[in-house]
């Protein structure tokens, strides 16, 4: 998956949830870690945003294909750039935490490639889309359970889910095509529908298969949400997939 967030940064709010952290979110790795089963969690977590990362490289690489112009093509080459960048940042933080950067990973690449051959662009204005708003939804469930983490693992998840710079670039010229063709618009909008029901059943997915993860999540170790948090936050994920549609021209 790739992760973006909308030009105003409208998802970027699930670490402010609270006035202050408490419990594991006002720990450090070195105390957090302690529990095995929090660094479990965290193992796995890292693990699913690494291979993510490294999914979203090759993805680009091969999207650039599609791209109409040689300018494009750089853009999304400087996208893919950032995108393994972001996953060296994780492959190295694994190694440092004594987890095999590979082992951690595997678990989750089924899953991932799943959801990347399912959803595969046919054009470039369907590719552009997806990186935009697709992946964005991702990206704002992993921001929702960084607000829960130390706060070293959970500074190292923020950064590598921010926006590389290219929001702005997709906005641009998914308008400008429907701009030049109104029945663009259509299509892009149920493409999109499609994109957000496969991103969240995922997100889901990825959680569901890893007993440390799922338990962290549900409030077995570090600050985990209770069931009525759950339904906040996907009313939070729900409201900022709308804005970035508005931002795109789109109808929810």
């Amino acid at each position: 998956m790739r992760f973006m967030t909308t030009p105003d940064n409208t998802a970027d709010t699930a670490a402010d949830t609270s006035a202050e952290n408490t419990g594991v979110a006002a720990q450090d790795w070195t105390k957090a870690s302690v529990d095995p089963q929090y660094r479990a969690a965290v193992v796995d977590l890292l693990g699913a945003l690494a291979y993510g990362e490294l999914a979203a490289f090759e993805r680009l690489a091969e999207d650039a294909k599609l791209a109409p112009t040689l300018a494009d093509k750089a853009e999304l080459a400087k996208m893919a750039s950032a995108e393994f960048h972001h996953f060296e940042q994780l492959r190295d933080r694994l190694a440092a935490i004594g987890a095999e950067p590979t082992g951690a990973m595997e678990p989750f690449v089924a899953a991932l490639d799943g959801f990347h051959r399912q959803t595969a662009p046919s054009d470039w204005l369907e590719g552009l889309v997806k990186a935009y708003v697709g992946d964005s939804i991702a990206s704002d469930f992993y921001r929702e359970v960084a607000a829960r983490l130390d706060s070293d693992t959970r500074a190292l998840v923020l950064s590598v889910l921010d926006d590389t710079g290219h929001a702005s670039f997709a906005v641009e010229k998914v308008r400008a095509a429907i701009d030049a063709d109104p029945r663009v618009g259509g299509r892009l909008a149920l493409w999109a529908r499609r994109l957000m029901g496969e991103a969240l059943s995922q997100s889901q997915r990825v959680v569901a298969d890893r007993d440390a993860l799922s338990t962290m999540l549900v409030g077995g170790v570090a600050d985990g949400f209770d069931l009525a948090e759950v339904g906040r936050m996907f009313s939070r994920i729900t409201e900022a997939h709308t804005k970035r549609m508005a931002a795109l021209g789109l109808a929810a």
